[in-house]
């Protein structure tokens, strides 16, 4: 029988007890340690189901054109988010071969890759590459907030695990990328995949070529690093990584790669801001509109009129409104070019001529006419000072000295009155403009004051007379150094673009545009200790008669004035009142040569009721929002009514002729760079006494245009009235801006002629025994002082 083999001793249990620990430290207890953050971050705040459907981003509003050009945009972040088939098929490839390879196929977390990570931290490898998704990266921009302690960190790192499961569950893998792309900030103001690719690139996102996407896909991993304007070389290298990650997910062979990166990074950056850009002024002016418009309140009710379904009101810079205007782009911009062609060729250049002349000018540098003394200058320049960006900045800093420092009101009068000369007195580096661009110079900021104060100003408008749309805005020379809008904010003396009004009380009442005047002086009686008031002509010439259409034409202050006293300036300020001139007006015998301080926009939309058969059309610049969705959720109604009947409206368009035609307005028909304008056209010059304002209002069937030219003080203007007159300050801009409409072929502007009603039939408007004596090679001066 066998013996039986005696039985191995039982190794005893405390000999397990280095395995089991190890066990549990190494394996099951980064588990357990990971098990509680997630219940601790489950359990913490995080974005409710309806956050993660309607995930908040703020988004850009948009201004567009009438023709549909973009004209700028209101923002906090230049944002506007886009849909997935409006993104290049480059940039899908490029994010997901470069920032997460697998990103079909994980739930929002690769465990893979988070392996690939643990393992690198322990063997200290610095090439296992990074563990987040683009899931991942999409949650953390959207509703995680920046960690301050490390331990905050970790917990927001597994939040962003939680959120970004459920960010699978709620949206397509399509959506998330939509997502991403919109929400990722390139720098420089390029928010979102619509932004950058129109900043750094100046296209769409459908449109972006393959290197380009992977430039912008190369900034995702760090756009201040990797910011193409400051670091193009490292940026380039980045970019080449991307197409190395294309290639290897089989997205590119090895020829395409190798061609590829020899590209240049090929920007064609815009520079995003809200003073660039066409129509600077008028998106300014828009700024203000909008604002008003969305915090208007029902009176009864006490809601917003355009509200929010929930009742709250729209905001510009974060809604994605649509904003539509009257503005078209393509007259924008030839309105543009026409008053910096005239004022930086003739007008400024004709100017500094001017005052090299002025003793005064050559001594200090002072613009101003010779009959201001030096206590009005010394007040002007004062007020200039205080109204300075610099002397708030100065002020501010002053009083603002620290939670320490307090200033009383005897010591800031002590600085204001010891401190503020010497600042404004000292040279300092800076840059100011020119028309040939900005120049950098030594300048003290008072001498930089008298230095701007020598640009004389200019302000366009241009508008349908038949719909009140604004077509055109150009309100100063330009925006970044002149801020200070000519077309509504500016309120100067109109001179004889009032005439017309004048006239057309006449008319209304009986008087005929062939009607004969004597040439002589018309004389007002004054209250008692007041001398009588004659208005008169600039030429000095009173001789034989004249026909009211030729007292118009050559815009003579005593047929005016003879016109204003047959019928009373009250009568005057009551059709004024009905054309739209809001201004207050003074019913006085002087109002016939137009004293009184009216703005561009109201004088040019007064003037507009002659060419719509004398219906008065409020001006208008917006006619609809959209909100971010593309519902309307606010049109525009014009605010009309009859100002004047369509006869004399007619007859007043036929007089009106006559300035453009024989009259100061002649220079449109001659052979001038602005000239040679052969269509229908009417129109009214003014100048305002010493040449202080020069004027034009330009009239056709489809477009009514005022320009006004001066200087930012009345004391600021031409010595000689044949270059300060509004003929050669204001006209010629209108010149330059009808040829080009006129000769752009995608404008299809109208050369018909107004169309004459019925109830103007048998009125005499050629005045033929006029005809007879005019020589059309005679350029006529008849401005008024």
């Amino acid at each position: 029988m066998e013996a039986k083999k005696p039985k191995k001793p039982a190794i005893p249990l405390h000999n397990f007890k280095p395995y089991i620990l190890g066990f549990w430290i190494l394996v099951a207890l980064p588990f357990f340690l990971i098990a509680i953050m997630i219940s601790a971050a489950a359990f913490s705040k995080l974005p409710s189901f309806e956050e993660l459907e309607n995930p908040q981003s703020l988004e850009a509003s948009e201004v567009y054109s009438s023709d549909g050009v973009i004209l700028g945009k209101y923002f906090r972040e230049n944002r506007v988010n886009v849909n997935y088939d409006q993104i290049s098929p480059y940039m899908i490839q490029a994010l997901v071969s470069t920032e997460d390879e697998r990103f079909f196929e994980h739930p929002g977390i690769d465990f893979e890759a988070l392996g690939r990570v643990v393992k690198g931290v322990l063997t200290a490898s610095t090439s296992q590459g990074g563990g987040s998704t683009i899931t991942q990266q999409l949650a953390k921009m959207l509703f995680s907030e920046r960690p301050g302690s490390k331990w905050e960190r970790v917990n927001q790192k597994f939040k962003e695990w939680i959120i970004a499961l459920k960010l699978e569950r709620s949206y397509a893998k399509e959506e998330i990328l939509t997502m991403y792309l919109n929400k990722f900030d390139y720098v420089n103001n390029a928010v979102g995949i619509k932004s950058a690719a129109a900043v750094y690139f100046n296209t769409t996102p459908d449109s972006l070529k393959l290197h380009q996407a992977a430039m912008l896909v190369g900034m995702c991993k760090n756009p201040a690093l990797y910011n193409p304007l400051r670091r193009p070389e490292e940026t380039m290298q980045r970019r080449n990584v991307v197409f190395y990650q294309m290639m290897r997910n089989d997205i590119l062979n090895k020829e395409a790669f190798d061609s590829l990166k020899l590209l240049s990074l090929d920007l064609d950056f815009q520079r995003v801001s809200h003073v660039e850009g066409p129509a600077p002024y008028f998106r300014e002016v828009l700024r203000a509109s909008l604002r008003d418009l969305l915090d208007e309140k029902n009176a009864v009710t006490g809601g917003y009129t355009i509200a929010k379904a929930d009742g709250t009101p729209y905001d510009m810079y974060s809604d994605g409104l649509k904003v539509y205007t009257t503005i078209n782009s393509k007259m924008q911009a030839h309105a543009e070019f026409a008053m910096r062609e005239h004022m930086s060729k003739w007008v400024q250049p004709t100017f500094f001529k001017d005052l090299s002349t002025r003793k005064r000018y050559k001594s200090d540098s002072q613009p101003f006419d010779w009959r201001v003394t030096d206590k009005q200058i010394e007040s002007i320049l004062n007020t200039s000072i205080h109204r300075s960006e610099r002397y708030r900045c100065e002020i501010n800093r002053f009083v603002n000295c620290g939670d320490s420092c307090k200033r009383s009101k005897a010591e800031l009068e002590q600085f204001k009155k010891d401190s503020i000369p010497a600042i404004f007195n000292k040279k300092i580096p800076m840059k100011v403009f020119s028309y040939d661009g900005d120049i950098d110079t030594l300048m003290s900021p008072l001498d930089s004051i008298k230095y701007y104060k020598a640009f004389l100003r200019s302000g366009l408008v241009s508008i349908d007379p038949r719909t009140g749309f604004i077509k055109a805005w150009v309100g100063g020379i330009d925006y970044k150094h002149f801020k200070f809008d000519q077309v509504q904010m500016g309120k100067n003396q109109v001179g004889s673009t009032f005439k017309p009004m004048v006239y057309a009380t006449g008319i209304r009442e009986g008087l005929n545009p062939c009607q004969v005047v004597p040439n002589v002086l018309t004389c007002f009686d004054m209250p008692a200790g007041q001398p009588r008031y004659c208005p008169r002509n600039s030429d000095g010439k009173y001789e034989g008669v004249v026909t009211l259409k030729e007292g118009l034409a050559k815009s003579m202050n005593n047929i005016t004035a003879w016109v204003l006293k047959q019928y009373g300036p009250e009568a005057v300020v009551k059709l004024a009142r009905d054309m739209g001139i809001t201004t207050p007006l003074d019913a006085v015998p002087s109002l016939c040569l137009g004293v009184a301080d009216i703005n561009l926009k109201e004088i040019t939309a007064a003037n507009a009721v002659f060419a719509n058969n004398g219906v008065y059309i409020e001006p208008m610049i917006i006619t609809r929002i959209e909100d971010k969705n593309g519902k309307s959720i606010y049109d525009a109604v014009p605010n009309t009514r009859e100002a004047l009947d369509e006869r004399t409206s007619y007859v007043m368009v036929e007089m009106m002729k006559g300035v453009v035609n024989f009259g100061t307005g002649n220079r449109l028909r001659r052979n001038f760079p602005y000239g040679n304008i052969p269509y229908p056209m009417a129109g009214k010059t003014g100048t305002t006494q010493s040449n202080s304002d020069g004027w034009f209002i330009g009239l056709t069937p489809d477009l009514v245009t005022g320009v006004w030219v001066g200087g930012e003080e009345r004391s600021i203007r031409f010595a000689r009235t044949a270059n300060g007159q509004g003929a050669s300050t204001a006209l010629p801009i209108f010149g330059y801006y009808m040829n080009r409409i006129y000769n752009d072929a995608d404008l299809k502007f109208s050369t018909a002629d107004f169309e004459r009603p019925a109830s103007a039939e048998g009125v005499d408007l050629n005045c033929t025994e006029l005809n007879k004596s005019i020589n059309f090679d005679t350029e006529f001066n008849f401005e008024e002082e």
